[in-house]
């Protein structure tokens, strides 16, 4: 007998395969290809208190392992979430996690006490977003803003919290025990790296904002490291993300101290991989007498 369940905050999990914000829109396309029952759980596409239509110009560039992408959080607000995504993965049986963004903090409340009333599972605050009373910067960069953004919808959000880290950020350690203090009931990392692209034959960048976020295997080794070190530096739990593409991933990231993980970019490359890798770690459980993952979580 195995048992993939997993606990996170109170919210249990039936296996730690979560798909991640922004490559698996809100399910309804990859429905047509497996039961989303079958996941953990869902991270809704990136969500903004009013809809957004995203950038112009070129959004995806593969590259070499990886592709770089410059959505512009695309999405149709926070209302709009609720009133035709919602009632869908409502209906799937797995875990709900509204991934939340914002340019103000009190954009990020506003949004974070709309879905207090909802039935969603948790909350999953993006701090990748620019902060535009400081410039433009992004709010995961500096500890001390990440605090206050975090304390702030700490005390709005009856939900549980979990902090979506940007590999970013000063000191991904530094950061990761700041939100800690501020309230963060859990912490997910890490999201995509800043990278670009040129057109050579064209003179210019690939992409109108030049700078996109770089994901898939190729940032699987840092990020992996990433989680090796917050994990041992806080006690709350981790969801592991960046490249994860087979179970081996997966249980690497386990091994590393994360809870659960997610799945990005390998959603592009096969629709169903997640199901491939619930698959693979429930055979290695069973080919390795592994009874829970507790067992395996943070032995390395």
């Amino acid at each position: 007998m195995i048992n993939t369940k997993v606990e996170i905050c109170g919210v249990e999990f039936k296996n730690p395969v979560i798909a991640a914000s922004g490559t698996f829109g809100f399910g309804r396309e990859y429905a047509e290809y497996f039961p989303l029952s079958r996941l953990g759980g869902i991270s809704s596409k990136g969500l903004t208190l009013n809809k957004k239509d995203g950038n112009k110009g070129t959004r995806i560039y593969e590259t070499a392992s990886g592709i770089l992408n410059s959505i512009g959080l695309q999405n149709p607000g926070i209302e709009g979430f609720i009133k035709d995504e919602l009632p869908f993965m409502e209906k799937q049986d797995t875990i709900i996690l509204a991934n939340v963004g914002g340019s103000t903090i009190d954009e990020y409340m506003v949004s974070v006490e709309k879905l207090n009333e909802t039935n969603i599972d948790m909350i999953e605050l993006n701090i990748s977003c620019p902060n535009v009373k400081e410039g433009g910067m992004a709010f995961g960069i500096k500890s001390k803003i990440a605090y206050e953004v975090v304390s702030e919808v700490r005390n709005a959000c009856t939900k549980p919290l979990i902090v979506k880290l940007s590999p970013n950020a000063e000191n991904i350690v530094e950061m990761a025990e700041s939100c800690t203090k501020a309230g963060a009931d859990g912490l997910s990392l890490v999201n995509t790296f800043s990278g670009m692209a040129i057109d050579i034959y064209n003179r210019k960048p690939v992409f109108k904002n030049i700078i996109a976020g770089l994901s898939g295997p190729c940032i699987k080794p840092i990020a992996l490291r990433m989680v090796y070190e917050v994990s041992r530096a806080v006690d709350i739990p981790i969801i592991g993300l960046g490249g994860i593409m087979n179970y081996k991933d997966a249980i690497e990231f386990i091994m590393a101290g994360a809870h659960c993980i997610q799945v990005g970019t390998g959603n592009f490359i096969k629709p169903d991989i997640s199901i491939d890798i619930i698959e693979g770690i429930e055979q290695f459980m069973k080919e390795e007498g592994i009874e829970s993952i507790e067992e395996i979580r943070g032995v390395i």
